[in-house]
C-alpha cells in the first residue's frame, strides 16, 4: 500500500478529488496517510478531518529559511514512510533539497497548459494573453517553478465571455478528473521517465 502526503495551503478541492478516487476504488493500492499545510486556517485541514486523515501544519514564521523549513518537513515525511508527495495548491515553491529527497516522486498540478503561464498567475496570465485553449498539467516536481517533467495535460476552450472566476472554475473541473487519474498511473507503476519526457502505456492515455 503506497503512502500518499498532500500537501495543500488553501481549499484543498483537489484533496477532496484525489480523497474520492481513493474511497470510490478508482485510485487502488494507495491512500493519503497525511495531510500538511503551511497555513493553519486551510480548509484542506478540515477536509483531512472529516476523511478521518491526520494532519499537521508546518508554519513559515517558525523556521528561520526555505532550508530550514523544508529540511524539517523531509525529516517529517521520510519519518512517516512517505512514497509520494503530491502539492495540491501547496503555495510555496519548494527547494532543490526537497526535490533531492523524493526524486521523481512530488507531483503537482498547474492551471495552464506548460510550459505556457507558469507562476501562480496562469489563469490570469492566460486570459489576459487573450489564447483560445489553455487547460491543465499535471508534472513531475524539478528545481524550478512549474518546469518538472509533464504527465498529463488535458485542454479547455476559453470562452469569450470567461473571467477569470468562471475560467479558473471550469479548470477546476478538469483536474480533479486529472489529478487523480495521474495519481493512478504512479501507483500502477504507468509511468517511464526518460530525462524530462514522461512516456505513458498506450492504453493508459485515455481521460474519458
Amino acid at each position: 500500500m503506497y503512502k500518499i502526503a498532500v500537501l495543500a495551503s488553501g481549499n484543498g478541492s483537489n484533496l477532496e478529488a484525489i480523497l474520492e478516487a481513493i474511497e470510490s476504488g478508482r485510485i487502488q493500492n494507495a491512500r493519503v496517510t497525511i495531510v500538511i499545510s503551511d497555513q493553519e486556517k486551510a480548509y484542506a485541514l478540515t477536509r483531512a478531518q472529516k476523511h478521518r486523515i491526520p494532519s499537521a501544519v508546518f508554519r513559515k514564521a517558525e523556521y528561520p529559511s526555505r532550508e530550514s523549513y523544508d529540511r524539517a518537513l523531509i525529516n517529517y515525511l521520510q519519518a512517516k514512510q512517505i512514497d509520494l508527495v503530491v502539492l495540491a495548491g501547496f503555495m510555496r515553491l519548494v527547494t532543490p533539497d526537497f526535490v533531492a529527497a523524493f526524486p521523481n516522486r512530488i507531483m503537482n498540478i498547474h492551471p495552464s497548459l506548460l510550459p505556457a503561464f507558469p507562476g501562480r498567475r496562469g489563469v490570469a496570465d492566460a486570459l489576459a494573453y487573450g489564447v483560445k485553449v489553455t487547460g491543465c498539467t499535471v508534472h513531475f516536481v524539478d528545481e524550478g517553478m512549474d518546469t518538472g517533467p509533464i504527465i498529463l495535460q488535458k485542454a479547455l476552450a476559453v470562452r469569450e465571455d470567461d473571467t477569470v472566476a468562471s475560467l479558473q472554475e471550469r479548470i477546476h473541473r478538469l483536474e480533479h478528473v486529472l489529478y487523480p487519474k495521474a495519481i493512478d498511473l504512479w501507483v500502477r507503476g504507468k509511468i517511464k521517465i526518460e530525462g524530462r519526457r514522461c512516456y505513458l502505456e498506450p492504453e493508459e492515455t485515455g481521460l474519458a
